[in-house]
């Protein structure tokens, strides 16, 4: 499913279910005893659950495998700094390994699991499944799930939620915080798992950051980290025509404000030049509203495509309230044919449902996709798994896909896979996608690589709409990139 990324990037994983498997084998090869890795993950659990709950009676959830013994270290050290502490064991008979070790240590209270188990606590531990889990849950252990009122403290990932995919498997535990080991797991960041559990903690138990390399993880949560040394900042003998030209298509002039959004956030991103390009009948439209931005009225499909084959033009963005016509096919085929950096957005991509192999043998690698969920789904196969569904994507259309969403999700066509985490709700309004298609088409014009300039474009975005109070619309988010763009310049 996936391509690798540099091993510096480990820092930065997020570690599939196998993936950590193989890390706590190695660590456990590498002279690190199970029992020993056990403990330290109960520990910081156990300082979890004292951070949250001053005082009061903890139930603990634990269950027959890895986190079930991580939750019985947890009681134990609760119960021995004075917490009244509850252990409800589900299938006790099924403990093997570390995990039985760790509940013969425990003396404390011991029940089963049942409807009724944490009816007196003040705070529960979730210890049951963790990230594992690959087949739906009971109902009744849903339905208990569903009856928690009181804080919870998830060991690994809340049960419920599949760590590779964030799906809920029939039913799963809402956490107040979430304490993970060694490194995030999609389903952290992935909805609806990331709605569910929390604050997220992740806990050093000795998995050093050499034996996550060595894995050569996939995917990666998108941070600075990962790209801050390649944003394309100004020289110090810089002009505009070397900072790039970035061409907008624009609209209809019912529909016009789409691509002017556009074009406003890739001048902010740092092109040079910005120019809209629109049918004559949409001039004046932009005209009366542009100052910065230039303005280019073209007769038809041929002379767009003169356009974007000038010398001068470095980039551009197709689809933001182009319309869904013949027309707009015409005008994205034309500037395919120039071989420029291209961000294909919305109707530059709902235009080819009925053609769709129209577009992908077209399609360079050049290009950067930046599909919703629905425009997603016209053009490409869908599960609802996103991580396997982008990369699929990108495989096929042979360019960067970026899945919108509150867990944005960036694909290369070798397979590497980033999830952005920082997003606001807030950023769940129209325009706000424009806006991103011109970020990322002003750094494709100012020569970033497009993985870069998709994952660049999605943070600053994400971070801008995350820094505007409730009432963001679109055209606030321009002006809020400035200071992030000056904290990551500093």
């Amino acid at each position: 499913m996936t391509g690798r990324w540099p091993g510096d990037a480990s820092r930065h994983a997020l570690l599939t279910v196998a993936e950590m498997q193989e890390a706590d084998r190695r660590a456990v090869a590498s002279g690190i005893s199970e029992d020993v890795l056990m403990e330290r993950a109960g520990a910081a659990v156990a300082k979890a659950a004292m951070k949250r709950l001053p005082s009061g009676r903890i139930v603990v959830l634990s269950g027959p495998g890895g986190n079930g013994g991580d939750g019985y270290v947890a009681a134990r050290i609760l119960a021995d700094r004075g917490w009244p502490v509850r252990v409800c064991a589900l299938r006790p008979d099924a403990m093997t390994g570390a995990t039985r070790r760790m509940a013969e240590l425990w003396t404390g209270e011991t029940a089963a699991v049942t409807a009724a188990c944490v009816s007196d606590a003040d705070l529960v531990v979730d210890a049951l499944f963790g990230a594992g889990l690959s087949r739906d849950l009971d109902p009744s252990l849903a339905a208990m799930f569903a009856g928690i009122r009181v804080p919870v403290i998830a060991v690994d990932m809340p049960s419920g939620i599949d760590g590779d995919t964030g799906w809920i498997r029939g039913g799963a535990v809402s956490a107040q915080a979430t304490v993970t080991f060694c490194r995030r797991k999609p389903g952290h960041v992935l909805m609806p798992g990331r709605r569910l559990c929390g604050d997220v903690a992740i806990a050093d138990i000795g998995i050093g950051d050499s034996i996550v390399a060595a894995i050569s993880p996939g995917v990666v949560c998108n941070t600075p980290a990962l790209w801050r040394d390649r944003w394309p900042w100004p020289s110090l003998d810089a002009h505009k025509h070397a900072r790039g030209h970035l061409v907008v298509l624009g609209g209809s002039l019912e529909s016009s404000g789409a691509s002017r959004l556009a074009a406003a956030a890739g001048l902010r991103a740092g092109a040079g030049l910005v120019t809209c390009a629109m049918p004559r009948a949409a001039l004046l439209a932009h005209a009366v509203h542009h100052t910065a931005v230039m303005n280019h009225a073209f007769a038809g499909s041929g002379d767009f495509a003169e356009l974007m084959a000038a010398g001068h033009v470095h980039a551009g963005v197709l689809g933001p309230g182009a319309g869904t016509g013949s027309g707009t096919r015409d005008l994205v085929v034309a500037a395919l044919a120039a071989g420029k950096p291209l961000v294909l957005d919305a109707d530059a991509l709902t235009a080819f449902r009925e053609c769709r192999q129209d577009l992908f043998d077209r399609i360079h690698e050049r290009c950067v996709l930046t599909p919703h969920t629905g425009e997603f789904r016209r053009l490409f196969h869908w599960t609802g798994d996103r991580l396997r569904d982008v990369a699929g994507a990108a495989a096929e259309a042979g360019c960067v896909v970026l899945l919108k969403g509150p867990d944005t999700t960036i694909a290369d066509r070798h397979g590497r896979l980033a999830v952005n985490a920082n997003g606001s709700p807030f950023l769940a309004t129209a325009g706000s996608g424009d806006v991103l298609a011109g970020i990322i088409g002003g750094l494709l014009a100012q020569g970033t690589p497009p993985l870069d300039a998709a994952m660049m474009g999605c943070w600053l975005h994400a971070e801008a709409g995350g820094r505007c109070t409730p009432g963001l619309v679109a055209e606030d988010l321009a002006d809020r990139m400035v200071p992030v763009l000056a904290e990551l310049h500093d």
